[in-house]
């Protein structure tokens, strides 16, 4: 048994709050767990340099812990004057698994940007922004297709990402804080809903694992992520009125 008593392929309890924020044009409050995160989906009519005057827009993130969220204070970044390289890394896998689902052509020439706040944090708070986030954006594109800007919703599937990894010898699901602090191995998986891989992004801390071990990572991860993808699907069709929106 786990810490918190969870079998190996079993997730944590995922809570989902939608619209928790009065002006953004989608929010949602995420709780895997003791890992909370708000994400809030802006549209700016206007997109980056390097996409203006193409037809397409674009979707990033910013990600940010709060002072409290962990065990000890966190210094806010602005206050060190720099993002640290691990936010850095946490936006740019955010942004880039957002936009695999979309399509850039069909959202015009405006941005949506996916601000990741994470209020608690007790292990997998990317995995958490990446299924907050995706669910955020889509909220936003339904608010832009309301107001008759879109005609259709720019989202090609469901997205959803979340952890794996080796502890004590064995194979678990969705690490909370302390298995991944010592976890052998620890994998951070992203997958759309008909299951093609976003990013995997998988370290061995001390011990390498093998391609079977891989092999079986890959299928837990799979299976949380079609867990999260079934949540996915009762908040569109409890707010949108089907349980696949874009269709």
């Amino acid at each position: 048994m786990r810490n918190d008593g969870r079998q190996p392929m079993e997730i944590r309890p995922v809570e989902i709050i939608p619209n928790y924020l009065e002006y953004a044009e989608g929010s949602i409050l995420i709780k895997v767990g003791r890992t909370w995160v708000l994400c809030a989906a802006s549209v700016e009519e206007r997109v980056p340099p390097h996409v203006k005057g193409t037809g397409r827009g674009w979707v990033t993130a910013e990600y940010s812990l709060l002072p409290r969220s962990t065990h000890q204070r966190t210094v806010r970044e602005v206050a060190r004057g720099k993002l640290g390289g691990r936010t850095h890394e946490i936006q740019r896998l955010i942004g880039r698994s957002l936009r695999s689902v979309v399509d850039l052509a069909a959202l015009g020439e405006r941005t949506i940007w996916v601000d990741c706040d994470v209020i608690q944090a007790d292990g997998g708070t990317r995995t958490a922004s990446v299924t907050g986030g995706y669910l955020a954006m889509v909220l936003a594109m339904q608010r832009l297709k309301a107001q008759g800007l879109i005609a259709n919703l720019p989202v090609q599937d469901y997205l959803g990402a979340i952890s794996v990894g080796r502890v004590n010898g064995q194979s678990w699901l969705d690490l909370n804080y302390e298995e991944d602090s010592r976890a052998e191995v620890d994998m951070n998986v992203v997958m759309t809903g008909d299951g093609r891989f976003v990013e995997i992004q998988g370290t061995a801390e001390e011990i390498p694992f093998t391609y079977d071990e891989l092999n079986q990572f890959l299928g837990l991860a799979r299976s949380g992520i079609e867990q999260l993808v079934e949540s996915e699907k009762k908040v569109f069709a409890s707010l949108l009125g089907s349980a696949q929106p874009w269709r």
